[in-house]
């Protein structure tokens, strides 16, 4: 499966990587430990996960920008002074600015991640972040939409993409693809023709840590697919010099990004949850469910959404059982 170039390349042109920055050790490590900045320290250490630990994109921008927020509260300090208490107060800054507990967990496993590489490579004397308590994060069941709603929803827009217009077209076959799916966008927009197969109704994806599954898809996904590739992606190809083998393409006929699937599924799904802020993940929340609510195994729906832990995959399990408290109140005369 073909991936897309995120334009900062990793290699030197000759499909050799190069090497991260190489640290010595002891009494040469001690004579750098002075003149080492926090920003310094993260540029090295980002680099080191995308090149040696061989991280998602997605996840070194995290760790990049957690990195960069605490070079700047302690003012790019040299990376020895950095302590318990620095750490303590960063995060303090962030609680006092409304940040969510899901968000001051992701940074708190980035500083210690950090630190736990500058002790290994000799830069700090110990790891300052090891008595640093990670916020516990709430647990949030996620937005779900009805199926009747979905049923109507998606109708509407293939009813959109009978006018012919190759956005229409487009449009309705993700929005079938990733409900059909339960795929993330990253997976949707990571797709080549190559990767589908009409007759069997699958997709193969790449996942989270470049792992491969194969994912199934239903009649309806696999009729807007077809529309699509026979009467819309011929006409947005035709808009560009460099064609390529990415399955959905932008108005310009460029290989689709990320950001116009989030637009997309905010402008139409939001009128249908009632929330300002909806994304693609509200369908992939939505299929799991309704695939729990339809007697789908769990292991199986875990296996579908390409979950590295069954964990992740049992909280639908809470939103189905909260779905089916509510019917009971309204509808039991005994409720």
């Amino acid at each position: 499966m073909q991936r897309q170039d995120d334009g900062r390349g990793h290699g030197d042109g000759h499909g050799r990587h190069r090497r991260p920055r190489v640290l010595p050790d002891g009494a040469a490590a001690r004579a750098i430990l002075d003149d080492m900045r926090v920003s310094e320290a993260a540029a090295t250490f980002t680099e080191h996960l995308a090149r040696v630990r061989r991280l998602s994109p997605s996840t070194v921008r995290a760790y990049r920008s957690d990195l960069r927020d605490l070079a700047t509260a302690c003012d790019d300090a040299d990376l020895v002074a950095v302590d318990l208490e620095s750490l303590r107060d960063w995060l303090w800054r962030a609680t006092q600015r409304g940040d969510a507990r899901a968000t001051l967990a992701r940074r708190t496993a980035a500083v210690r991640a950090f630190f736990g590489w500058a002790a290994e490579a000799g830069l700090v004397p110990s790891d300052p972040s090891l008595r640093l308590v990670s916020p516990k994060r709430g647990r949030t069941l996620p937005a779900v939409a009805s199926a009747d709603a979905l049923r109507i929803l998606l109708d509407e827009m293939r009813d959109a993409g009978l006018d012919g217009d190759p956005v229409h077209l487009r449009d309705s076959a993700i929005l079938e693809l990733l409900y059909g799916s339960g795929m993330r966008v990253s997976e949707l927009c990571g797709l080549a023709v190559d990767d589908l197969d009409l007759d069997r109704g699958t997709a193969r994806v790449l996942g989270k840590g470049g792992k491969e599954r194969v994912v199934p898809y239903g009649a309806p996904a696999r009729d807007a697919i077809a529309a699509y590739l026979r009467r819309a992606r011929p006409v947005l190809l035709s808009r560009t010099e460099r064609p390529g083998p990415a399955l959905f393409r932008g108005v310009r006929g460029g290989e689709l990004g990320t950001r116009a699937v989030y637009e997309l599924v905010a402008r139409v799904l939001a009128p249908v949850l009632g929330a300002e802020t909806v994304g693609p993940h509200a369908l992939r929340h939505s299929a799991a469910t309704h695939l729990l609510d339809g007697g789908a195994d769990l292991r199986a729906v875990q296996e579908i959404l390409g979950h590295a832990s069954l964990g992740t995959t049992q909280i639908y399990t809470h939103v189905s059982a909260e779905r089916l408290a509510s019917a009971y109140r309204l509808a039991h005369p005994r409720a």
